[in-house]
């Protein structure tokens, strides 16, 4: 072992800075601890001191906290260790942030477009711009950066597509994404004594964007936001700039860090890349769900304790915060053979990457398999021998297990 419970602070910025054997060995230490740790609050000059929180990092905790919702509640926030500050709250007090029954009357909306009838009716279009981007990566040529060239470029086409965002505003909203799930990374956030002001302006930016695209029309997206009928009354602009803000967010942030984790994982697995080679049909499903499991691009979500609960031998108390650590629980030994390990043909483990069972499962799971299912079929099939050259070049955010470059030859 080269760590100790002691090395470990999960608040600590630093902490996600060391290597990814070190993490994975800290999250391992933490699973074998009788009882949950308890961290205190990451310092952050915008948001008051907290109380702290408790790491779950065992797939069982993890998965019986998602199904209790009543119990472990979103509605102080699900997004930040801190509570949202009204301030905040303005772009960023999504549904994410919410608890039935008005949550639920809020994803009834925005369900109708991720149904898989109209994903599928996506199809055709993801299809064509994943051709496009191997176009253009042939072009190019080897020696660029896949995540610019390919992973980013999927996503954010298809979630603005879907809200009638042209290309003139992609740019805009791939800058806004980046800003806001930077976990404070210099090379989107200069200056950290202005993240609070940047952060602002990134959810500002975006909602301008949104009821500028609403009074326009918007695409199908947009029109089921405006048009939509909660108890009587329509959303207001400052939730349909941060239901916007979710699912731009969210849309094309996540799905872009699988899919660079995903040419990695092939890289450091040839006999995987072998494997799926020799029947891509019948092996990229469990391709795409193991991708997913080891990428974990979200790495944990927040919830409230509203009463005193018991859970697996420990009491937790009302007022109690607790972190769903996600990634760690997508390596539970007591639920994966060898969860390291990278392996297409794993029998369907039940991981947790698009949350646990319950009502805040990601609303987006569908559109997200298709488009990594996507853009590797098209990619192996072109250039079956690409691969990722040198180590990636990582976020260092302790929210999202992210991939800002990664060089690609083939």
């Amino acid at each position: 072992m080269t760590v100790s419970l002691s090395d470990i602070d999960l608040s600590n910025i630093s902490f996600w800075e060391r290597p990814m054997a070190e993490r994975e060995e800290a999250f391992a230490l933490l699973r074998a601890q009788p009882a949950p740790m308890r961290f205190t609050e990451p310092d952050i000059s915008f948001a008051l001191p907290g109380t702290g929180y408790y790491a779950l990092v065992r797939h069982a905790d993890i998965v019986e906290a998602s199904r209790n919702p009543e119990i472990f509640s979103s509605a102080r926030g699900a997004t930040a260790v801190h509570d949202l500050s009204p301030e905040f709250g303005e772009y960023f007090g999504s549904m994410i942030n919410m608890d039935d029954p008005r949550h639920a009357r809020l994803r009834r909306i925005v369900s109708r477009a991720f149904t898989p009838r109209m994903i599928g009716a996506f199809e055709a279009d993801v299809r064509a711009e994943a051709t496009r981007i191997v176009d253009d990566l042939i072009a190019k040529g080897p020696g660029c950066d896949f995540v610019t060239e390919v992973a980013t470029r999927l996503p954010l086409k298809i979630i603005c597509d879907m809200m009638g965002i042209g290309a003139e505003h992609y740019q805009t909203v791939f800058d806004a994404s980046n800003v806001i799930l930077s976990g404070g990374d210099p090379e989107f956030i200069e200056d950290i004594s202005r993240a609070a002001e940047l952060l602002l302006s990134a959810g500002q930016c975006l909602q301008d964007l949104v009821v500028s695209l609403a009074a326009k029309g918007g695409g199908p997206l947009i029109t089921s936001l405006t048009s939509a009928d909660i108890d009587g009354e329509k959303l207001t602009v400052r939730e349909l700039g941060s239901f916007f803000i979710l699912l731009v967010v969210a849309g094309n942030e996540t799905t872009r860090n699988a899919i660079s984790h995903g040419l990695k994982l092939f890289t450091d697995n040839p006999e995987q890349r072998a494997l799926l080679l020799d029947d891509l049909e019948g092996r990229l499903p469990g391709a795409v769900e193991e991708i997913i499991r080891l990428a974990s691009p979200v790495a944990w979500m927040r919830r409230t304790l509203t009463r005193d609960h018991e859970m697996n031998g420990h009491l937790y108390r009302k007022g109690d915060k607790v972190l769903l650590y996600y990634w760690a629980a997508n390596r539970d030994e007591t639920v994966f053979t060898d969860p390291l390990r990278f392996d297409i043909r794993r029998a369907g483990g039940p991981h947790v990457a698009f949350g646990g069972p319950g009502p805040h499962f990601c609303l987006g799971a569908h559109l997200a398999r298709r488009e990594i299912s996507v853009m590797f079929r098209e990619l192996f099939t072109r250039l079956p021998h690409i691969r990722s050259v040198g180590e990636p070049v990582r976020l260092r955010s302790s929210f999202i297990n992210g991939i800002k470059h990664l060089e690609c030859d083939f």
